[in-house]
């Protein structure tokens, strides 16, 4: 059976919709990496991104929180003003285009070698 999952702003816009057997979110954001959407300002909040490859994509603003990008490529992905609260950020890549993000820097300082969650 197909499934439709639509990725919303966090004030409820509508940013990009992918329909696909076995869909997941991280299926749709690749998706809408590939075709280099606008997800700025995206909910992502909670999302297992782990091992998707993001590069380039614009997530400035987005909610991260307590989402899973471990393993994420993030090469060249805007990530200005994103919230990444509680993320698990042991990624792959992290070359990121912007990192004008506190919360961003902050956690990278933090980011423990096992790759645990960063409270």
């Amino acid at each position: 059976m197909k499934t439709k999952i639509q990725i919303n702003s966090t004030f409820g816009k509508l940013l990009f919709e992918f329909e696909k057997e076995n869909n997941s979110i991280r299926s749709t954001l690749i998706e809408a990496a590939k075709i280099n959407a606008d997800l700025g300002g995206a909910d992502l909040s909670g999302a297992n991104l782990s091992g998707a490859n993001l590069s380039g994509a614009n997530l400035s603003g987005a909610d991260l929180r307590s989402a899973n990008l471990s393993g994420a490529n993030l090469s060249g992905a805007d990530l200005s003003g994103a919230n990444l609260r509680s993320a698990e950020l042991a990624v792959q890549t992290l070359a990121v285009q912007t990192l004008a993000v506190q919360t961003l820097a902050n956690a990278i300082s933090k980011l423990p070698a096992s790759g645990q969650k960063i409270e």
